[in-house]
């Protein structure tokens, strides 16, 4: 005997999996509410109490409090890049997530220009736009789920960036030739903000005309198929048809006939 036993050689003799691998799947496989993602979202909400009783703490116009609100707010917009990679690259993304993350992006920076207007810093003009921006393209996003999904830009991308290194400049109490710059700064970031948000109106124009044209196809389709099937069962009804009047047709002669030829035989036999 050569070869060694099943059960010697580990069960059922066949190459068992590296265990790199079966973690890895199972990883994947319970990836459920409590994964690295979700709790970085979880933290970017609970962020944005904490941000904004440190910037609004000791009237709002405190360096050193403020300085405290841009750490704050600073480690969210570090967690809005983490969380949304770790999820795409580890396969966590999760129904929470998908509402969540959004959330916690528009919760932070709502926030911070809310509270920036309201402290006299930033125009009020500047965070409505923004803010109607945000939320307008949120609903528009919603109008257009069924059919497809709006995917997110490089110019969208490069949006978030300007506003979240904006939006942080106006939270430090800056002075001099830095203030200037911030409002330049800002003015760039309105600027993408409305483009990217007019490109999105596009996307989502073209992806629900598309989706409505594909829903008529589909339904077209449909009605074709239908009336197809009703055309060939239609046929093959009227083959059975006429195989089932043939042979009533025949015995239907006979008496005719008959009729016919008493007829004339009673007229023979009267002259």
């Amino acid at each position: 005997m050569t070869g060694a036993p099943a059960s010697a050689a580990g069960g059922s003799g066949a190459t068992p999996a590296p265990r790199g691998g079966k973690l890895g799947a199972a990883a994947v496989n319970q990836a459920g509410l409590w994964n690295i993602a979700n709790i970085l979202t979880m933290v970017r909400l609970l962020l944005v109490p904490g941000f904004v009783m440190l910037l609004l703490h000791d009237g709002g116009y405190d360096p050193v409090w403020r300085a405290f609100a841009w750490a704050a707010f600073a480690v969210a917009m570090i967690t809005d890049v983490f969380d949304g990679h770790l999820a795409r690259t580890y396969n966590l993304v999760t129904d929470f997530g998908k509402i969540a993350d959004p959330i916690a992006d528009k919760a932070i920076m709502g926030a911070a220009l809310i509270c920036l207007s309201a402290l006299g810093d930033l125009p009020w003009w500047i965070t409505g736009v923004i803010l109607f921006r945000e939320l307008g393209i949120t609903l528009m996003r919603f109008w257009v789920i069924r059919h497809s999904v709006i995917p997110a830009s490089r110019g969208g991308k490069v949006k978030t960036l300007a506003q979240g290194i904006a939006v942080g400049m106006y939270v430090l109490a800056l002075t001099g030739p830095l203030a200037t710059l911030r409002f330049w700064v800002m003015m760039a970031a309105v600027v993408l903000t409305v483009v990217t948000g007019l490109d999105y109106v596009r996307q989502a124009v073209v992806l629900r005309r598309r989706g409505l044209a594909a829903a008529v196809e589909a339904v077209a389709a449909v009605a074709d198929a239908n009336t197809s099937g009703a055309r060939y069962a239609g046929g093959e009804a009227g083959g059975t048809t006429e195989g089932v009047v043939e042979p009533v047709a025949e015995p239907l002669v006979e008496p005719v006939g008959e009729r016919v030829a008493g007829g004339r035989g009673t007229a023979e036999a009267e002259r």
